[in-house]
C-alpha cells in the first residue's frame, strides 16, 4: 500500500523546507534507511532518510522548490500501483516524524503514559539537552539494536539548538529498537528508543507510544561532550584545515551516508579522502571535490583570469549558524532602541601594568581581560546596565555574567563567564581561553554559552579604531573595543606620544538612559586608567 511522504520538520523552528538535492527518482527501488533527499531547513541541509521500503511512485516537491511542514513531498509504494486518488486528494499512511508537547526537564527515559510496558522494558525518550532545546537530531548512534547497553554508556550523539552532545543510557539491557534514525529529528519527549530484557517483543509498545506531558522542573545539566566517536558533520560546516587521514574508530572509517554513497558511484578509497567535516569526518563536498594527487598538481598548474568587464556572481547556502545569527540579530536591532556612547581611554598604565603581570611565571593577561574585569566592576556600581527587559516589568539581576564574543568559522558565539565580578584577571583570561577554545573547536556546552547579562565585543585585535555592536538579547549593553593606538596626546599640557583606545557602549533606551550609560562608561575608564583597581 502507497506511502505519502511529508516535509519533515528537521529543526525546532522550522516551518518550511527546499528540496536541494534528489538522490532518488521516480522509478527508483527505496530501502528503509536510503537517503532520499537533502533538504535544506531555516539551520542546516540536512539528508532526509526513507522509513519505508518500495518504490518511489511520485516526487511532488522538485529540486530547488520549497513547502511548507507537512506538505506531500512524495509518495512511495509497489511498482506499478495506482496513486491518482492520493494525488486527488485521497488519503493514506503518512510518514511523519514523531512530535511531542515541549518539556522543561530532561526525561532521558520515561515510561509510555496509558500502557502497560513488558517487564523490565523501558521507552527512551528524546532528553532536553539545552534550556531552549525543544527539538533534537540523532547525529550518530553509537550502539545499535540488539547490542548489550550499560548504565552510563553512550547511546547516542544528539544535536541540540546549541551544541553535538553524547547522550547517556541510565538503564541497564538490550537496545531492542531505534525510534529515530540518524539525521532525523523529534521533539523533546519523543520516542527515541526502547530498552530491555533481550527478546521482548516490544513491537507493540513503538506504535502505541505518546510523549509524556510538558512538565515545569528545571533541566538538568547535561555532560560535556567526550572524545568518543566524532558527531555527524553538517552539511555547511567550514573548519579551518582538513585532517591530514580519514578519522576512524575500531576500523571504521567516519563518514555520511550521501558521502558514502557518492563515493561509491565514483569508484573512490575513502581511505584516500581527507576528512573536512566535524571531527574529520568524511562528507558530500569532500568527495565531490576529492582529486587523485596527480591530478590535483596538473591542474594547480593551471591558472585562470577572468575576461576585463565580466561580471560574475557566485550564490553560496547560508550556514545554519549563520542563519541563527541573522535571526537572533535582526529581532535585536529592530526591536529595541539602541542609542551609542562613545569614550577614550589612555592605555599607558594598562600597558605597564600588564607587562609587569605576565612578568611573572605562568601568567598571562590581555587587554581584553582587563576590559571584561573593568565591565564587571562597573557593572556591580551601576545595576541599571545590568537589566533585561520584559514586556511588563525589568529584571535586575543581582549576578554578573559577562559574556565575551569569539569568532568561529560559521559567525559568532558568545561564551559567558559566569560570576566575573568575583573572579581575578587571571582566573578571567584563563577562562576566556578555555572557553574561546571550545568555541572553536565546537565543544563548548550550551550552558556555557547562555545566562549573559552583558556582552564584550573586542576587534582590537583586526586593527579597529571604532565600532558599533547590535546588543546580544535578553542584555541591556554591548561593549565594542576598539584598538590601541598611538598618538599625539595632551598631558600637563604639554603634547606627548600617548597611547588610546575607543570604547563604545550600545544600550537599549528600554532599559538604559543616556546619563546612566555615561555613568557607566565613566567608571569603566577610571578602572581599565587604573589597573591596580582590579588585581585582586
Amino acid at each position: 500500500m502507497a506511502v505519502v511522504v511529508n516535509m519533515p520538520r528537521l529543526s525546532d523552528t522550522m516551518e518550511e523546507g527546499t528540496v536541494a538535492t534528489w538522490l532518488k527518482k521516480v522509478g527508483d527501488k527505496v530501502e528503509e534507511g536510503d537517503i532520499l533527499a537533502e533538504i535544506e531547513t531555516d539551520k542546516a541541509t540536512m539528508e532526509f532518510e526513507s522509513f519505508n521500503e518500495g518504490t518511489l511512485l511520485h516526487i511532488g516537491v522538485q529540486e530547488g522548490e520549497t513547502t511548507k511542514v507537512d506538505e506531500l513531498l512524495a509518495i512511495i509504494g509497489e511498482a506499478g500501483e495506482d496513486i491518482s486518488g492520493l494525488l486527488n486528494g485521497g488519503s493514506a499512511p503518512v510518514e511523519a516524524p514523531v512530535e511531542a508537547p515541549a518539556s522543561a526537564e530532561a526525561a532521558p527515559a520515561a515510561e509510555a503514559p496509558a500502557q502497560e510496558l513488558p517487564e523490565g522494558v523501558v521507552v527512551v525518550t528524546m532528553p532536553r539537552l539545552s534550556d531552549t532545546m525543544e527539538e533534537g537530531t540523532v547525529a550518530t548512534w553509537l550502539k545499535k539494536v540488539g547490542d548489550t547497553v550499560e548504565e552510563g554508556d553512550i547511546l547516542a550523539e544528539i544535536e541540540t539548538d546549541k551544541a553535538t552532545m553524547e547522550f547517556e543510557s541510565f538503564q541497564s539491557g538490550t537496545l531492542l529498537e531505534i525510534g529515530l534514525q540518524e539525521g532525523e529529528s523529534a521533539k523533546v519527549d519523543s520516542l527515541l528508543a526502547i530498552i530491555g530484557p533481550a527478546g521482548t517483543d516490544v513491537s507493540g509498545v513503538a506504535s502505541g507510544f505518546s510523549a509524556p506531558a510538558a512538565k515545569t522542573e528545571a533541566a538538568p545539566k547535561a555532560e560535556a561532550p567526550k572524545a568518543a566517536a566524532p558527531a555527524a558533520a553538517k552539511t555547511e560546516a567550514k573548519p579551518s584545515a582538513p585532517k591530514p587521514t580519514p578519522v576512524t574508530a575500531n576500523g571504521r572509517i567516519f563518514v555520511s551516508p550521501l558521502a558514502k554513497k557518492l563515493a561509491e558511484e565514483k569508484g573512490i578509497n575513502l581511505t584516500k579522502v581527507q576528512g573536512t567535516g566535524e571531527n574529520g569526518r568524511i562528507v558530500k563536498r569532500d568527495i565531490e571535490n576529492y582529486e587523485p594527487a596527480a591530478a590535483v598538481s596538473e591542474s594547480a598548474a593551471v591558472t585562470s583570469f577572468a575576461v576585463a568587464g565580466e561580471e560574475k556572481t557566485e550564490e553560496v547556502k547560508n550556514s545554519s549558524m549563520r542563519k541563527a545569527i541573522a535571526k537572533s540579530l535582526g529581532k535585536s536591532k529592530f526591536t529595541a532602541p539602541h542609542f551609542y556612547l562613545n569614550i577614550e581611554v589612555d592605555m599607558d598604565n594598562a600597558i605597564a601594568s600588564r607587562k609587569t603581570i605576565n612578568a611573572i611565571p605562568d601568567t598571562k593577561v590581555s587587554f581584553n581581560d582587563m576590559v571584561v574585569k573593568a565591565c564587571a566592576m562597573a557593572l556591580v556600581k551601576h545595576p541599571q546596565v545590568n537589566t533585561t527587559w520584559d514586556d511588563n516589568v525589568t529584571k535586575f539581576h543581582s549576578h554578573i555574567h559577562v559574556g565575551v564574543a569569539v569568532a568561529v568559522d560559521d559567525g559568532l558565539v558568545v561564551p559567558v563567564i559566569k560570576h566575573t565580578n568575583a573572579l581575578s584577571l587571571t582566573q578571567i583570561g584563563g577562562s576566556v581561553r578555555d572557553l574561546a577554545g571550545k568555541a572553536r573547536n565546537k565543544k563548548i556546552k550550551p550552558d556555557e554559552m547562555s545566562g549573559s547579562t552583558f556582552t564584550v565585543s573586542n576587534l582590537g585585535m583586526f586593527g579597529i579604531q571604532s565600532f558599533t555592536s547590535i546588543i546580544n538579547q535578553p542584555n541591556s549593553a554591548i561593549l565594542s573595543v576598539g584598538a590601541i593606538v598611538q598618538k599625539p596626546v595632551v598631558k600637563d599640557g604639554q603634547i606627548v606620544v600617548g597611547n588610546t583606545m575607543m570604547l563604545t557602549l550600545a544600550c537599549d533606551h528600554r532599559t538604559v538612559d543616556g546619563a546612566v550609560g555615561a555613568q557607566f562608561l565613566q567608571t569603566l575608564k577610571t578602572f581599565i586608567e587604573n589597573p591596580v583597581t582590579m588585581i585582586a
